[in-house]
């Protein structure tokens, strides 16, 4: 399955990004995880058909209304077998 590692840098913690994304990822019935980094950005992994991974990529860029998205890396990733999509501890 294909899978790709969003890497969001913006304003992007303390503004529920991690909540937009998960609601965003499990409305596209995508699997993988989100969490903030240390060093103030945002990490997802994203599993799921290339239509449903390009929206979240899309979504990520909007962010909710209180963020402020000033770039978006895109990797790609390997499947890690999530069996759903969730939100992890800071990294």
């Amino acid at each position: 399955m294909p899978a790709i590692r969003l890497v969001v840098t913006g304003r992007v913690q303390g503004v529920g990004f991690r909540a937009f994304v998960e609601r965003q990822a499990l409305k596209r019935g995508l699997r993988g995880w989100v969490r903030n980094r240390r060093d103030g950005t945002v990490e997802a992994l994203a599993i799921g058909s290339d239509a449903m991974l390009a929206e979240i990529e899309e979504e990520c860029r909007r962010g909710p209304r209180l963020s402020r998205v000033d770039r978006v890396e895109r990797f790609l990733a390997d499947d890690d077998g999530s069996a759903d999509f969730r939100q992890l501890p800071t990294l």
